[in-house]
């Protein structure tokens, strides 16, 4: 396996017609061949396509549960993982576009592309990729059933004494860790926020633009004394950004008992994002959450959701850009390996490196 991941980031295959083809990015396996000294004994390429394509479901199955016992280590002996913190989980998506049609479950997406919308669950303390899916372009972005897939994968992937009391079927008094979890409107979803409920997973979800968020936009305009100024991340004020909680302005019946809606406004700039309340001088941006706490140290947290395009970055540099197989399940595999290098990666740096390094993109190290 170590011989596998090792090469995931330079290798790339097809399949022509049944017969392999080589490209370009062949040549880079032969030069970690050359190398035994620092890479070990590196598989021929034929030796890769074949055990890409004989890993079974089963077999992830029991990779999965090798990198979960992998990481209770790594997580007992780091220090940004200790105490009594809350765990926060991060989900996303991202497109790949793949530029040929003979590739099993591929689609045309949203951007006028064609090719994958992998989603993935990062880990925000570690960067660490937690769960992973591969999906088609054109899958729906907030498909409930996947949302709550992935978050049990990643679930499962935690040690057992921050899982306990958040897993399907466990009893909510066994949780003596507290989990968040962060999305984007994708998540924003009735069935999605109460599965997570359900795990005593809590949530905080980017709030999407409806005529009742809008007329609660509107009758917060002009009274000053709801607003209270922002803050960055370091804890210092936002400049010309407010926040306000809006949730008795709305009915949140639907939702999961104790849901509220705050609200973020800040100067309109150009090229800005389409807000939730059209407006000349504002752009507003919501969140659904069922935590307690400030409003305004909420919204500073809920920002931190941005820390996903680092983490799909650094996915991006380590193959995720190119599946190389036509077969679904060996480009699963492929997905799950990538995941797999990243995390041996941000393992690497937790525990042996500080400074710049420590959070440096794999690209960078190598």
């Amino acid at each position: 396996m170590s011989a596998l991941l090792s090469m995931i980031a330079a290798s790339s295959w097809s399949r022509d017609g049944g017969a392999r083809r080589r490209r370009r990015e062949l040549a880079d396996i032969e030069h970690l061949r050359t190398q035994p000294g620092l890479f070990g004994a590196v598989a021929s390429d034929s030796t890769v396509w074949r055990t890409f394509h004989e890993i079974t479901p089963v077999t992830r199955g029991a990779l999965k549960a090798a990198l979960a016992e992998t990481r209770r280590s790594v997580w007992s002996r780091s220090s940004v993982t200790g105490g009594d913190d809350l765990v926060v989980l991060d989900v996303d998506a991202s497109l790949v576009d793949i530029h040929t049609g003979d590739k099993e479950g591929t689609g045309p997406n949203y951007k006028s592309g064609f090719g994958f919308h992998p989603l993935f669950d990062f880990a925000d303390a570690t960067g660490e990729c937690l769960a992973q899916m591969l999906r088609p372009g054109n899958a729906n972005a907030g498909t409930v059933a996947d949302h709550l897939h992935l978050l049990g994968e990643a679930i499962a992937q935690l040690p057992n004494e921050i899982a306990q009391g958040h897993r399907e079927g466990d009893d909510v008094p066994l949780a003596t860790r507290e989990v968040v979890i962060r999305s984007d409107s994708a998540g924003c979803a009735v069935g999605f926020l109460s599965g997570c409920l359900a795990r005593s997973v809590s949530f905080s979800v980017i709030a999407r633009r409806t005529t009742q968020v809008e007329a609660a936009i509107f009758n917060a305009i002009g009274i000053e004394e709801v607003w209270s100024p922002a803050i960055r991340q370091d804890g210092e004020f936002r400049t010309g950004a407010a926040v306000a909680e809006l949730t008795s302005l709305v009915d949140l019946s639907a939702y999961p008992d104790g849901t509220r809606l705050i609200v973020r406004r800040e100067p309109l700039r150009p090229g800005a994002q389409r807000s939730l309340f059209p407006s000349l001088e504002f752009r507003y941006w919501g969140q659904y959450t069922d935590r307690e706490g400030d409003p305004v140290t909420l919204d500073a947290d809920m920002r931190a959701h941005a820390h996903v395009e680092e983490h799909i970055g650094r996915l991006k540099v380590s193959g995720l850009l190119r599946f190389p197989f036509s077969n679904l399940e060996a480009n699963c595999n492929w997905l799950l390996l990538i995941a797999a290098a990243a995390d041996l990666v941000r393992w690497f740096q937790l525990l042996c490196l500080d400074g710049a390094l420590a959070g440096d993109h794999p690209k960078t190290l190598r």
